[in-house]
């Protein structure tokens, strides 16, 4: 089974001094730096999402630093390419459904699990995939929040911690 872990917006703008600082931010982008070691390891393919505001002011605006994806994450993900999104579905309107050629599971993890989480794992585009959305590496404004979304997700979608894939 070939398998692509898709990690969505783990920019500049979710952490500590950022326009919508997240809940753990710090210690899920430490852990996802491990899972894409892990992921690489295992041959698994890695797509970076970053979310690019239309607005002119606000977060993720175009050319501001909290736009930017996080260099541990960069640096982990080598050479890994990067769908620029616009709203939260990383299917609608993007090229991800190119850089999914050959995958039969997606693995889901990223910012914000009640938002671009849920809409991509969700999305109709995302048909056919084995879809697994990776609790511990993503979250949300606050911890309830977060456990709301998975525990929506779970009865939708196969939902599971890094160390259930990757052990």
């Amino acid at each position: 089974m070939a398998r692509a872990l898709l990690v969505i917006d783990i920019q500049n703008d979710y952490f500590t001094g950022g326009a919508l600082p997240l809940w753990q931010a710090e210690e899920t982008e430490t852990r996802l730096v491990a899972a894409i070691g892990k992921a690489r390891a295992a041959g698994d393919r890695i797509i970076l999402v970053q979310h690019v505001s239309t607005a002119a002011q606000g977060p993720f605006v175009a050319g501001s630093a909290g736009v930017a994806i996080r260099p541990a994450i960069l640096a982990a993900a080598g050479e890994a390419p990067i769908v620029t999104k616009h709203v939260a579905d990383a299917f609608q309107d993007t090229d991800l459904a190119t850089h999914l050629s050959g995958i039969d599971q997606l693995l889901v993890a990223g910012m914000m699990t009640q938002n671009c989480v849920v809409f991509t794992a969700m999305s109709r585009a995302a048909d056919g995939l084995r879809v697994k959305v990776l609790s511990d590496l993503c979250t949300a404004p606050t911890a309830v929040v977060h456990q709301v979304a998975l525990n929506a997700l779970a009865s939708k979608t196969e939902v599971a911690t890094a160390a259930e894939v990757w052990g």
